[in-house]
């Protein structure tokens, strides 16, 4: 059950939402839960967080300009770094503040989803591995 609590947090942190999931995973570490479960479910659901930002970002962007939630020159300006870095800031998107906004960007650009959801994968996961580095 632990390991369903993880995902679904490291899914609601993965997403705009302003949460973290490193407090619980770094737990279930120090408690002795199978290392490689941890791994695998936390990176999944953050990673999985990171798709709803880019659904939100990639069905959403037109309506939230046009509510005035989102400033047009904003978001342009995000567009054109991300043309720019492109794949290097989708590595970024497991920091803190500018993670989030990566992966809405990146819907918003309409960047290749197969594309995305990899190096989301891995750039989660090797985020997820050097925590519980420097944990154990």
């Amino acid at each position: 059950m632990s390991y369903l609590y993880l995902f679904f947090i490291a899914l609601l942190s993965g997403s705009l939402l302003p949460l973290g999931s490193e407090a619980l995973f770094i737990y279930m570490i120090i408690q002795k839960y199978n290392l490689y479960l941890t791994l695998f479910w936390a990176s999944l659901g953050n990673s999985l967080g990171g798709v709803v930002n880019y659904i939100l970002g990639k069905k959403g962007e037109e309506f939230l300009e046009r509510k005035n939630i989102l400033d047009k020159n904003k978001i342009a300006k995000a567009k054109n770094i991300f043309n720019k870095y492109g794949v290097y800031a989708l590595f970024l998107s497991p920091l803190p503040i500018i993670g989030d906004p990566i992966t809405f960007i990146a819907g918003a650009m309409r960047y290749p989803f197969k594309r995305f959801f990899i190096i989301l994968l891995l750039a989660k996961s090797i985020r997820y591995f050097i925590l519980a580095l420097l944990v154990l």
